[in-house]
């Protein structure tokens, strides 16, 4: 069994990936739960360091080829993906960055008589076999994220990629190989969705890192043996509120990169803005020029703002979704259509319904909604009534505007004159509602994948 590769642009073939089967996934969990009850044979700290250090560097080396790769079997514009291959760089150095940030800390005993004489410190231990399976949007940083923590966590680690984007993981795991990591500590484990669900869910799995839909997410929690850990990264439906009378082009600057990068393919995409009614028909007039402007086509060139979407069924919905919007009421300001097989035309809508699927559900394409309001807590209530809460923003001059907001949307993050989609690799990132469970986040990441083990010293009364 394999998976054939496809460029999601003009859907040629790039390369073939053989699939794992179970017996071989059989043989790995036995051998990474091996591993890691094999205290003695832990990788020690400053081996670890040294093997990201040298991957970082051989990253390096080759950002231009990872770049590329990203484009060929992503579709990510190339601008954007020269950019993801910095930022996964980045990640790889923040993994020794943390472990030497980590640690424990002394636990203060003799509060009461009971604990008086004694002592006691915590330090990290890894948490044991992980299974990360990751999403197709960022085939590369994604990766780093789940992989490049449990490495320098000391976990043994298999990792399943999106199998329409498989290549940027596997130049990942063999950099790791050539670094200096043996091979049994990281295993590149491309399989069918029955072989994962068996991989993850079962007992010698001590960790499950998910990046994908929260239908597929939820359902493998549900089905995790007891004493598995977890950590899902969903998307949703982020909302931005915009105050009246803000300086209008940083705005729209702003929105069209959080709503139209990768061509809207981002867990955090902007998606759902709430504007001054009476602002609402210059607002939607100015996002339509500068929405209308942007360069759609070849993510190879260097000149292409927006790609084309990963598959030619995601063109096929997000052109359903659309056009149910606009005959459900809502006006359709630019795009709106299909301009090929694999790609879709930055889209605007005003004022949808709040029961169409565009305004309820991630549509994860190239689609911005904007919707009027006359009193701002009741757009910042529609902006909190989905089930899905990540990242939010709100745009305003006032302080005590954008404070409101702060404390009112239902994000985990609230942007301030900024896109919901921005992220450093550091900062925590968290899914809420049934947007995912845990914290992402390089630093955040690691100390999931690891214990806090606490050592307690009686000390014996000194002699009298």
């Amino acid at each position: 069994m394999k998976t054939i590769v496809h460029n999601p642009f003009d859907r040629e073939p790039v390369a073939e990936v053989p699939l794992v089967d179970w017996p071989q996934i059989d043989e790995w969990l036995n051998e990474a739960q091996l591993l890691h009850r094999d205290r003695h044979g832990w990788l020690a700290v400053h081996e670890r360091v040294a093997i990201l250090r040298r991957a970082a560097d051989i990253m390096r080396e080759r950002a231009e080829d990872l770049a590329l790769q990203i484009v060929r079997e992503g579709g990510k514009p190339l601008v954007d993906a020269r950019v993801e291959a910095g930022r996964a760089i980045n990640s790889v150095d923040l993994c020794v960055q943390a472990l030497s940030d980590g640690g424990g800390h002394e636990i203060p005993m003799d509060l009461t008589e009971a604990g008086a004489g004694r002592t006691a410190y915590t330090f990290r231990e890894p948490i044991g076999p992980v299974v990360a399976i990751s999403a197709f949007n960022h085939p590369l940083n994604l990766i780093v994220h789940q992989v490049g923590p449990a490495v320098a966590a000391g976990c043994p680690v298999l990792i399943k990629p999106a199998l329409e984007t498989p290549l940027s993981c596997q130049s990942f795991v063999s950099i790791l190989h050539e670094a200096g990591l043996p091979e049994a500590w990281c295993r590149f484990a491309p399989c069918g969705n029955d072989i994962a669900e068996r991989m993850v869910t079962d007992p010698r799995t001590e960790f499950f890192s998910f990046i994908g839909s929260a239908k597929i997410g939820w359902m493998l929690r549900s089905k995790l043996a007891p004493g598995t850990r977890i950590a899902l990264e969903h998307g949703g439906a982020a909302p931005v509120i915009v105050d009246s009378g803000v300086e209008r082009a940083a705005v729209i600057a702003s929105l069209l990169k959080g709503g139209f990068y990768h061509s809207g393919q981002v867990c955090v995409s902007v998606q759902r803005v709430y504007v001054p009614a009476a602002e609402l028909k210059d607002f939607a007039h100015d996002l339509r020029r500068a929405a209308e402007k942007l360069v759609v086509g070849d993510p190879a060139d260097a000149e292409t703002q927006c790609g084309p979407l990963i598959r030619t069924e995601e063109v096929d919905r997000v052109e359903r979704w659309v056009d149910e919007a606009i005959a459900a009421g809502g006006t359709l300001v630019c795009g709106g259509s299909r301009l090929s097989d694999t790609l879709f035309s930055p889209t605007v809508i005003v004022d949808p319904p709040e029961s169409a699927k565009i305004s309820r559900e991630e549509i994860f394409g190239p689609v911005i909604c904007v919707y009027g309001y006359d009193d701002i807590d009741l757009a910042i209530e529609q902006a909190n009534a989905l089930p899905y809460a990540f990242q939010a923003a709100v745009f305003s001059d006032r302080l005590s505007i954008a404070n409101h907001c702060i404390q009112s949307l239902a994000g985990s993050a609230v942007m301030v004159n900024d896109h919901t989609a921005f992220r450093v690799d550091w900062m925590p990132f968290a899914g809420l509602r049934r947007s995912g469970l845990g914290v992402g986040g390089i630093p955040y990441t690691m100390a999931d994948m690891s214990i806090e083990k606490m050592a307690v010293w009686n000390w014996p009364a000194a002699a009298s």
